[in-house]
């Protein structure tokens, strides 16, 4: 995160870049686009990586974290079916891009951090962008936010072994969580869509092969 706040008509240039290479690679949802279109990717990357920012890729952000490629962003984005004013779960913050995507969405989020270091980074970057509906926490992504729920969407960019039980219970009937799952052999993760039913049973969707880091418990200092 570099804390250049500028944003150029190059900028916004290569976002429109971005956004037409997004529709190439199947996202339809104009207000996933939309979002993609209007956040500054840039500012939440290190200098080093600016020129690099629009890109389809993911990039390093420090304490073993990276910032996910839009393309991923965008599909967990649309997976979950966001409408403006909705209460919006966010586990693992990392550099706060797809925080803010979700924002530009009109969606009011919350946002968990488990990494000390990046929690303190990335808070004093948010503090000078417009999205001021996005609400950012230290603390266990497993646990969620009990004080704040219910949620109508649960997102979880980072790869999990089961679904977690805390966040679920967090969760409005119909809502819908989007979760990076273990797949069986270890190699990879299978993102799921899971919708909470009116009789409490969970449906499950399963939408193809991702790699994320993964979802750990406790507070890091590192």
């Amino acid at each position: 995160m570099n804390g250049n706040f500028e944003d150029n008509y190059r900028h916004k240039g290569l976002r429109k870049q971005l956004v037409e290479l997004l529709r190439t690679k199947g996202i339809t949802d104009e207000n996933v686009l939309g979002a993609i279109g209007e956040v500054p990717r840039h500012v939440f990357l290190d200098s080093s990586f600016v020129e690099l920012a629009y890109q389809d890729k993911a990039f390093p952000i420090g304490s073993g974290q990276t910032i996910s490629q839009p393309f991923t962003v965008a599909f967990q984005t649309e997976l979950l079916k966001v409408e403006s004013g909705m209460k919006v779960l966010e586990i693992g913050t990392g550099s706060g891009y797809q925080a803010c995507v979700l924002a530009a969405m009109g969606a009011r989020v919350f946002t968990i951090e488990r990494q000390r270091n990046l929690y303190f980074k990335t808070k004093a970057m948010l503090e000078h962008l417009p999205y001021v509906r996005v609400k950012s926490f230290l603390g266990d992504g497993y646990e969620g936010l009990p004080t704040y729920k219910p949620f109508d969407r649960v997102i979880i960019t980072a790869a999990a072994p089961v679904i977690p039980r805390h966040l679920i219970e967090q969760m409005n009937v119909g809502g819908i969580m989007v979760i990076p799952l273990n797949d069986d052999d270890g190699n990879g993760q299978k993102m799921m869509r899971i919708t909470v039913q009116a009789d409490g049973k969970l449906k499950r969707e399963s939408f193809g092969d991702f790699n994320f880091v993964p979802l750990l418990k406790n507070v890091a200092d590192d």
